[in-house]
């Protein structure tokens, strides 16, 4: 173990002869610290931390009892022994009671966390996870493997998202909603898989221009909201509009960027159960339809 200087390590702790400790940092008890880990100046670990290397935390973070990071993924394809370019968390980040973060499945690109994070109690990133700078995620919200939140965006309590699921800046996902696609930028997701309007409070916060939130406003109108038109028609919209406006232009980067999830429809779109309700009164199926509203009606 190599110790900088003014660092207290509890005498109940375990740490591994391979870890690194910046000036300052200070362990509790029973924390239990293994393989390759680095810790930068003035991390804190309260107590009954576990942290398996490879792990990075940048200075000034604090965790809290139970975290547990850089553990194996939850993959069927990683067995224990595999490779790993494990954890990497930035500075100034909290990281609360019994939050996960586990280990990359890849040799080369880390399980990441940027800046001033906040993870809040019992909070959990899968294996591949990349995270942005400024991002909350409260109590109880998972996030699986290979999906990609950027910076400024808010989880809220009980949030779950899919993998490979993308979320783009300053996006706010309400309490308890589930996603399995894609969540354009500056936008508030309120039910599953709904966009319900523009993250007004957070622009304002971030200090967007009022000239700028006003064409996000209006993208978001006239692009997200209209349930004809398709991907490229979107995009193209979008492009239109962000000529003279950068988040504009960001969301349409985002929506063409191919990946593994759909996006995320506006709330002019009917949601999928409608849909199949009224597919199933085409084909006669009365009496599919009668138990589809018993479901709904129990829900």
């Amino acid at each position: 173990m190599q110790q900088g200087s003014v660092s207290h390590v509890h005498p109940t702790s375990i740490i591994s002869k391979a870890c690194q400790l910046g000036d300052g940092v200070r362990i509790g008890p029973f924390c239990v610290i293994e393989g390759d880990v680095s810790l930068g100046a003035g991390v804190e670990l309260l107590s009954h931390v576990c942290i398996r290397g490879p792990v990075r935390i940048g200075a000034n973070t604090r965790l809290y009892p139970g975290a547990c990071i850089g553990f194996e993924p939850q993959d069927f394809k990683f067995t224990p022994g595999m490779k790993t370019a494990g954890v990497a968390i930035g500075s100034d980040c909290l990281i609360r009671e019994h939050v996960t973060i586990h280990a990359s499945t890849k040799p080369d690109v880390p399980t990441s966390v940027g800046d001033k994070a906040f993870l809040m109690a019992t909070s959990h990133l899968g294996h591949d996870v990349k995270v942005g700078n400024n991002v909350v995620m409260v109590n109880g919200t998972g996030v699986a493997g290979h999906a990609e939140i950027a910076d400024n965006v808010i989880l809220s309590g009980g949030v779950l998202v899919h993998q490979f699921a993308r979320i783009g800046r300053y996006a706010m996902l309400s309490g308890g909603v589930g996603i399995s696609m894609d969540v354009p930028p500056f936008c508030v997701v309120v039910e599953r898989n709904r966009l319900g309007g523009i993250n007004l409070v957070g622009m304002r916060r971030g200090g967007f221009d009022r000239a700028d939130i006003t064409s996000v406003r209006r993208a978001f109108r006239e692009a997200l909201r209209v349930p004809t038109l398709t991907k490229q028609e979107m995009v193209a919209k979008l492009e239109e509009l962000g000529k003279n406006c950068a988040p504009v232009k960001e969301m349409a980067a985002f929506i063409a960027e191919p990946n593994r999830r759909a996006i995320c429809p506006g709330p002019a779109r009917p949601p999928r159960m409608f849909t199949t309700f009224l597919h199933l009164g085409r084909r006669g199926r009365s009496d599919l339809q009668a138990s589809l509203l018993s479901a709904t009606d129990e829900e």
